[in-house]
């Protein structure tokens, strides 16, 4: 039987399905149910190559309103070359010459120039590429005036076009560039008081960002508020509209509907412009939650649009809405090299607030089509026009390339599992991995998921530890168990869990899966099936029996677990989210083991008894429509 290529280029990761599909086409793949399913990957992928796209040219001077004699900087975006342009600022007197700059290298690519500070007066700064003038900015520095919100939350100036896409998503890339999946931050307004990061630090020059000032922005999102902050506060620095709808959840056979919409323009009696957007972003929280991003992918009153999984449309600052509530911001592509894989790096956020980066892949972004409440999929926000004074959304006809925008699609509606992660990996390492690389690459991942869940049992260690007695009211159903709200949600790991559940099958699957279908990889002619899986799983065992994490133990001292120990505690990882039982037992300790002697707390007889009811979804690897 001839050889198929299949251009994608499958990590057991990626495509744990991938194989039973196969089996289900009669086990030929030239027959025409495998042609058929290599058409829709074929499809889901079409005329998406890994070339880079050409963002635009926009200047922007920051802080927005410069004053007599202060400092201020020319910030640049496009493409590549914009690392080589250079940035002339004319005044009334001549030329300022660039103290110094510093540049972003993800695209869309950035540029930073920083000048002294200058009389008033009318300036224009000009950006230089390749010899020619590709983009002008007039400007004025002048003495500020007292500002204040007007009635309003905050003034619409202009409307989003294909330039401030470009900015957002540069604006994006900044404020986490040279994060990997340990960083993390207590809060988001911790990542926006970052002035080396954050290029609209106090653009209002408000003292809105420094971390001392008695009046500052105060964000503190859930998963589904957290692309809504981000938007919003961009959307606040540079007078653009912002807005979101109340929604509701929705039901298994109807997708959730949106209802009222809130903007910006809408009234306060807030005095301070940093208090009135800090009582906004409270409304939002109060109306923004997980349905709010899986409305039906064809709803123009929908606050997100669906969007192609093309490399030029994934941009920093998409959203990613999974099936069951959780969503991700898009931040960083790490391209393929000959020695590492390629990653596709995201950040999300917590019950407990924590903002953390995490990347792309199956143990933590789910994909589902079938029996879950809405439409997931990566998604933009939908663009907020002014015009005539008024504010409106872009209906769906409207978002196609010619007028800049990423293009609405509806590519990913109904989009098989398997198909999608296979698309994506394809966009992620266009070239074919080698196996041992690949397998580390997943180990790594699987690693950083356990030392962030270190962290998020710690803290229901710690809550409960400082209020004994106090017992967690427990959910009584499955789905009040993966979504509800108070104490359960901020401290109970019930979705990472079932998350990590995936994550250690993919590892431990590996070698067989390559095993199977060799030919997805780099892999010598010359070597057997057998061959391969052997020295797959040998090398499995060995990384595995090296990388270790650490948690504290009830009395205060120190367990120290390998990743080998804990992938054959997997079974007791499927009832190990209660935040109630003592945190040996949240490890999987074995009853009777030392390690399990110093556990003085256990969940409630009732509690333990729903656990096991519910057990079946963890076991499955399934999560319940929520």
């Amino acid at each position: 039987m001839a050889k198929i290529n299949f251009r994608v280029f499958y990590l057991g990761l990626i495509a744990p399905m991938f194989l039973i599909l196969l089996e289900s086409c009669g086990g030929n793949q030239t027959g025409e149910k495998g042609a058929t399913f290599l058409q829709k990957i074929e499809s889901a992928i079409e005329g998406e190559k890994p070339d880079e796209y050409d963002p635009a040219n926009v200047l922007l001077v920051l802080p927005g309103n410069p004053a007599p004699g202060e400092s201020f900087r020319i910030l640049a975006t496009g493409g590549r070359n914009i690392r080589k342009a250079k940035i002339i600022v004319a005044e009334p007197s001549g030329n300022l010459e660039s103290l110094n700059n510093k540049t972003g290298d993800e695209l869309p690519c950035w540029r930073i120039d920083d000048f002294a500070g200058s009389q008033a007066g009318d300036y224009k700064a000009t950006l230089i590429i390749d010899k020619k003038e590709v983009s002008n900015l007039e400007f004025k520095i002048s003495p500020r005036e007292p500002t204040s919100p007007k009635g309003t939350i905050w003034k619409t100036t202009r409307g989003w076009d294909s330039n401030m896409e470009t900015v957002y998503s540069a604006w994006v890339t900044a404020l986490f560039q040279g994060g990997d999946e340990q960083t993390s931050w207590p809060a988001l307004h911790e990542v926006t008081q970052n002035r080396e990061h954050n290029f609209l630090y106090n653009f209002l020059s408000l003292d809105e960002d420094n971390p001392e000032s008695k009046i500052k922005v105060i964000m503190e999102p859930d998963c589904a508020d957290n692309p809504f902050f981000l938007r919003a506060y961009f959307a606040w620095k540079l007078g653009l509209p912002f807005g979101f709808h109340i929604c509701d959840r929705g039901y298994l056979g109807k997708n959730p509907g949106t209802g009222q919409w809130v903007t910006n323009e809408n009234p306060t009696s807030k005095s301070n412009p940093v208090l009135a957007f800090n009582s906004f972003l409270r409304r939002m929280m109060d109306g923004v939650h997980s349905g709010t991003a899986r409305t039906a992918l064809d709803n123009e009153n929908s606050d997100y649009y669906p969007v192609p999984l093309s490399r030029e449309a994934l941009r920093p600052g998409t959203v990613y809405a999974d099936p069951y509530g959780h969503t991700f911001i898009l931040v960083s592509w790490v391209p393929q090299t000959n020695n590492h894989p390629g990653v596709l790096l995201a950040v999300d956020a917590q019950p407990d607030k924590t903002i953390a980066i995490k990347r792309f892949w199956k143990g933590n972004f789910l994909f589902n089509t079938t029996e879950v409440v809405g439409e997931p999929g990566f998604k933009a926000f939908r663009p907020i026009t002014f015009e005539n004074g008024k504010i409106g959304l872009m209906k769906n006809e409207e978002l196609n390339s010619s007028t800049g925008f990423v293009p609405f699609s509806l590519q990913q509606r109904k989009m098989e599992s398997n198909v999608f992660y296979l698309a994506m990996e394809r966009l992620i390492n266009p070239e074919p991995l080698d196996p041992e690389a690949a397998l580390q690459n997943l180990i790594q991942a699987l690693h950083e998921q356990l030392l962030v869940r270190v962290k998020s049992v710690a803290n229901g260690e710690a809550y409960l530890q400082a209020h004994p007695g106090t017992v967690i009211p427990m959910p009584s159903n499955a789905n009040g168990i993966f979504q509800t709200g108070g104490l359960w949600e901020d401290f109970s790991t019930p979705n990472r869990d079932l998350r990590l559940l995936i994550a250690m099958d993919a590892v431990t699957d590996f070698p067989e899966r390559v095993a199977t279908s060799p030919d997805d990889f780099k892999i010598s002619n010359f070597n057997s099936s057998e061959n391969i899986k052997n020295k797959l799983q040998t090398l499995l065992d060995k990384k595995v029996s090296e990388l270790t994490i650490s948690y504290t133990r009830s009395d205060g001292s120190t367990q120290e677990l390998t990743l080998a120990e804990i992938l054959k505690r997997k079974e007791a990882f499927e009832v190990a989210y209660n935040p109630n039982d003592g945190i040996e037992i949240r490890w999987g300790a074995p009853e009777n083991s030392n390690e399990r002697l110093t556990c003085k707390r256990q969940a409630p007889a009732h509690q333990q008894k729903t656990m096991q009811s519910v057990r079946k979804w963890f076991s499955e690897r399934l999560h319940p429509p929520t």
